[in-house]
């Protein structure tokens, strides 16, 4: 459960928790199945390659996803996720399967942000965030921005 975030709590600069995420193959599998997104891509190696790419890539809207969670975990319950946007950098590989419930060594990504803005509107208490998902390389390969609400203790 997270603590619920209000507009007193930030400034201009502050950062939001880093959310830690581990791709691999079998959830690009469940995901396929949860959005209904089977482009082979995500899941066929021979026709990632025929692409150009080395192996199949990790869904760019899962990766929003992620930023999404990163977003809405950080302002709590009664916050409210106003606008967002995002595009795809680089592709992501995920790392395959070791054993059934187990991944091999491989990427770990980090959802990050910074709040950038924050003002009022009538009596709304707003803030807006750059956020973006890094690969094990420190490499941006999904970049957003988000507009959020929040409450305000008075």
């Amino acid at each position: 459960m997270t603590t619920q975030l209000y507009w007193e709590d930030i400034e201009i600069g502050t950062e939001l928790p880093t959310l830690l995420k581990v791709a691999t193959t079998r959830m690009l599998v469940q995901w396929a199945g949860a959005s209904g997104d089977f482009v082979p891509l995500h899941y066929d190696d021979a026709f990632a390659k025929a692409q150009g790419f080395p192996v199949v890539i990790v869904h760019g809207a899962l990766k929003r996803q992620w930023l999404v969670q990163l977003v809405t975990d950080w302002i709590g319950g009664m916050g409210t996720l106003k606008k967002f946007s995002c595009q795809y950098r680089t592709a992501d590989y995920p790392r395959p399967m070791k054993t059934l419930t187990e991944p091999q060594d491989g990427d770990t990504w980090l959802c990050k942000g910074k709040v950038t803005k924050k003002y009022m509107q009538d009596t709304t208490h707003f803030a807006e965030c750059d956020v973006w998902v890094e690969n094990g390389k420190g490499e941006t390969t999904v970049q957003g921005k988000v507009s959020v609400i929040l409450p305000s203790r008075s």
